[in-house]
């Protein structure tokens, strides 16, 4: 007796089904992050040297030789802020984008929801990120910000807007990747100009006229990076900067998640 296993007939995130394999989440990204630090001396503090190895770097450049204005918040932290938001989108979108290939071999021999594989390597993107955040709260401690309530409400926030994003470009691209090949090798390129857009290294709020400020909001990293700094910047934020980005996001989510379920049938024709 065989069974035959179809694609949906119409557009679903098969939410029941996910939550049948939920185990296989766990299984990949937890693969994955031993792969990651597998035979590394330091372990998971990598997570927290790349950051701040560029935050160095960043602040010899900028806070030393091109001062920047960040309003009360040192330049060291509001670097790290941004450079957490920015690792998760990077890691999360890069990893989730490759995903696909580099399980062509599990792909062509069981089934199981092909979700997991690009949601799996979000999730690995965010243990990093918390790993990071260490960094972030003894950066935090060190300049004398005092811990308020309203960090349980705007990192979260940050967070989640950050996965949405990252997790419907990078599906998106998982699912173009496995059809047009050379394509992966466009994405390093797009990230760079993504990474130069985001206020990482400096205030959007410094960018004119406010109409090129507002092009910029395009990118969510903006939006997660506003949200992230709020509780430095006295809970300020700009709400039309992060309406766009919200916007954005969720349009990524949804436009990226069909696009994939819709090709996930020829997968295994194609890895």
């Amino acid at each position: 007796m065989q069974t035959h296993i179809q694609p949906p007939g119409k557009f679903s995130l098969s939410f029941k089904e996910l939550w049948q394999y939920r185990e296989l989440f766990y299984f990949f990204t937890w693969r994955d992050i031993k792969i990651r630090y597998k035979q590394t001396s330091l372990g998971l503090l990598w997570a927290m040297l790349q950051p701040l190895g560029l935050m160095l770097i960043f602040t010899f450049l900028f806070a030393r030789t091109w001062p920047i204005a960040t309003g009360n918040i040192p330049y060291p932290l509001f670097v790290v802020a941004g450079l957490l938001c920015w690792n998760l989108f990077n890691s999360a979108v890069s990893n989730a984008g490759e995903s696909i290939l580099k399980n062509a071999a599990i792909i062509n021999k069981i089934y199981f929801p092909r979700l997991i594989i690009p949601g799996s390597a979000v999730l690995v993107a965010f243990f990093d990120f918390l790993v990071g955040l260490f960094l972030f709260a003894a950066l935090a401690v060190y300049y004398g910000y005092p811990v308020q309530i309203s960090v349980v409400l705007f990192i979260p926030a940050a967070t989640l807007l950050t996965l949405v994003a990252a997790a419907g470009l990078g599906t998106f691209l998982a699912a173009l990747n496995i059809r047009y090949r050379d394509f992966r090798y466009t994405v390093p390129f797009g990230l760079q100009l993504l990474f130069f857009s985001s206020q990482v290294i400096y205030p959007l709020a410094s960018v004119q006229p406010a109409w090129v400020r507002y092009v910029l909001a395009l990118n969510p990293v903006n939006a997660a990076v506003e949200l992230f700094r709020a509780p430095l910047a006295g809970n300020a934020v700009d709400v039309t900067v992060v309406g766009i980005g919200l916007g954005v996001s969720l349009l990524l989510f949804v436009a990226g998640v069909f696009y994939f379920k819709k090709t996930e049938a020829i997968f295994a024709d194609l890895a």
